[in-house]
């Protein structure tokens, strides 16, 4: 059973001995609050009369629903029954009223099929007024909507300062790219010698014999040695063993006087490297500035031999 304080009689009606009553708490409409109706149908004794149904009799309400209350007698033997009703308004309807229903009653003793002696009648409409109109808005603003931030935490610290760390290591990640990048460009337009001098300056500033690793150090010299052979004379050094290299050293003279006259200074120094990377030997800081200084002294020397040939070979040419 819904209770709400009735404050209207919205319809009232008495026909063939039948009385209905609808009543409500009120009959302004407020858009944002549901309407509550209650429909007493009083039947005498020797009569009977169907409670009317509302649900397809409404016009601005978007909801409609019944609550039905037990049937009781009264002293006259007249039975009352109930029923409540919650109406909800359709926000901006024209207009809110429930249309004429129809109450039907028969004689409470009543055996024939056909419609004689059944009754009927019209109850309704009925209309609810329309909400008041608001008044028209002028002027400014009435309220200035702020954008709320999140409370400060140190979650939100947390989160802000991932954010920024994770945004400054990327952003180091692409200048380290470009400047390698580069880096790489300029040392591929480098002469052969230019780039070896680039390589053993990269290499001695690793400081590898400092720490104890001589036999990386002496893998990334020789290493150094041999591109510049592979670059200047297109012998595939980096791939060859120091006996295979050589080998194809002595046996290819197109290669030129200028690897020819070097060569018993380079097999001197990659035998000796090979000494320290594959049979053991424990080197020391002095044999890896010897070795060093000796790779540096075959590079100038190859370089000085080149740079006397293409002289020898301009003098002869303007001759």
């Amino acid at each position: 059973m819904i209770n709400f304080l009735l404050a209207a009689v919205l319809f009232e009606t008495s026909q063939f001995g039948i009385g209905l009553r609808v009543e409500s708490e009120t009959k302004v409409i407020d858009p944002a609050k549901s309407v509550f109706l209650r429909m007493e149908l009083r039947t005498p004794h020797d009569r009977k009369a169907e409670m009317p149904d509302l649900r397809d009799r409404t016009v601005g309400f978007s909801l409609v629903e019944d609550f039905a209350e037990e049937p009781h007698k009264e002293k006259d033997g007249s039975t009352v029954h109930v029923t409540n009703w919650r109406l909800v308004p359709e926000p901006c309807a024209e207009v809110y009223k429930i249309k004429p229903f129809v109450v039907k009653g028969s004689p409470m003793i009543w055996k024939s099929q056909s419609d004689e002696g059944k009754f009927s009648f019209i109850g309704g409409p009925i209309y609810f007024e329309n909400p008041a109109a608001r008044k028209p808005v002028t002027g400014a603003m009435e309220a200035d909507p702020q954008k709320d931030l999140p409370p400060l935490s140190w979650k939100l610290v947390g989160w802000v300062a991932l954010v920024v760390l994770s945004v400054l290591v990327i952003l180091a990640a692409l200048v380290w790219l470009v400047r390698y990048l580069a880096r790489r460009l300029k040392e591929h337009r480098m002469s052969p010698i230019e780039r070896a001098w680039v390589e053993l300056d990269r290499l001695i500033k690793k400081g590898l014999p400092g720490r104890g690793r001589y036999k990386d150090f002496y893998v990334e010299l020789t290493m150094v040695v041999r591109r510049y052979v592979q670059r200047k004379y297109g012998i595939k050094a980096p791939h060859l063993t120091t006996e295979e290299f050589l080998r194809e050293v002595a046996d290819d003279t197109s290669r030129g006087s200028g690897l020819a006259s070097n060569v018993l200074s380079l097999r001197k120094f990659l035998e000796s490297a090979d000494l320290v990377k594959f049979a053991g030997v424990e080197a020391t800081p002095e044999m890896a500035d010897e070795a060093t200084d000796s790779a540096r002294g075959y590079l100038k020397s190859d370089a000085g031999v080149e740079d006397g040939r293409r002289k020898t070979e301009d003098e002869r040419g303007r001759a």
